[in-house]
């Protein structure tokens, strides 16, 4: 997308109560930032002409560390929409962050970068996740999508995410769901960096889902989800999104603001 649709899209979202991920108070440090937008390495995944090799670190503080369930289906999903012939490597490192209390954009873009092990372009493709103590500064939001490689997960959000009134649906139930979605926006999902002919984005949440049954649902980063789904929580990229991604890495769908391009 051009500065003028970026601009409209960040302002979008800084209108809405539930911000989506990769919103930011601070405009200007996302604008022009080499670092990049959330799917600004979208490409870079879908296609293996660069990067045969994708490696998601997850630095998380101490007793904060991902469920085994969350790392197995974030590494089945990737796996079944990029094209990485050497396969995807997920590493995982304890960290004392600076920060255990409120998070910003701007604070998961900094620390993140400061924690993560090498750069995410090198002869391997790096996506980071931090998982540390603390919540967004708005605290319904469960994850954020900050620049083109990083993502958070506020795992104190998540527990308080679960509901006695659904007890089916447990705070590792939720881990899943946010993981994959996080990592979908990072996908560019819903039209971030592409227009998407198929029309499943949710006008009073752009950048997600208006399909329950996906887990680019607007309601899956949120707070509420437990009071969304009556049934298991969403997991999968659906039809929509899967043809979208597929039309990126093919080049039908004109994808813009790629760090990375064929």
């Amino acid at each position: 997308m051009g500065n003028r649709r970026l601009m409209g899209f960040l302002l979008s979202c800084l209108m809405l109560s539930i911000p989506m991920a990769g919103c930011a108070s601070e405009i200007e440090n996302i604008l022009g930032e080499n670092w990049g937008v959330p799917g600004g390495l979208a490409l870079a995944c879908l296609r293996d002409d660069a990067y045969r090799e994708l490696v998601i670190e997850i630095d998380h503080a101490p007793d904060y560390n991902p469920e085994s369930s969350t790392v197995s289906l974030l590494k089945e999903r990737l796996g079944q929409v990029c094209d990485k012939p050497d396969g995807i490597r997920i590493v995982m490192n304890e960290v004392q962050f600076s920060e255990t209390t409120s998070w910003t954009a701007s604070k998961v873009r900094e620390i993140g970068h400061d924690t993560m092990d090498s750069p995410p372009q090198t002869s391997v493709l790096r996506w980071h996740v931090i998982m540390p103590q603390g919540k967004y500064s708005d605290e319904s939001v469960l994850g954020v999508a900050v620049d083109a490689s990083t993502i958070a997960l506020f795992s104190d959000s998540i527990d308080d995410a679960t509901s006695i009134f659904n007890p089916r649906i447990s705070a590792e139930d939720i881990e899943n769901s946010v993981m994959v979605h996080e990592f979908g926006h990072l996908l560019g999902l819903v039209n971030l960096v592409y227009t998407s002919p198929a029309d499943h984005e949710d006008s009073e949440h752009p950048g997600h889902s208006n399909n329950e049954d996906s887990v680019m649902y607007w309601a899956v980063e949120t707070v509420s989800i437990s009071t969304w789904f009556s049934g298991d929580l969403p997991t999968e990229f659906d039809q929509d999104d899967l043809d979208d991604m597929e039309g990126m890495k093919s080049g039908e769908l004109a994808t813009s603001d790629q760090l990375w391009r064929p």
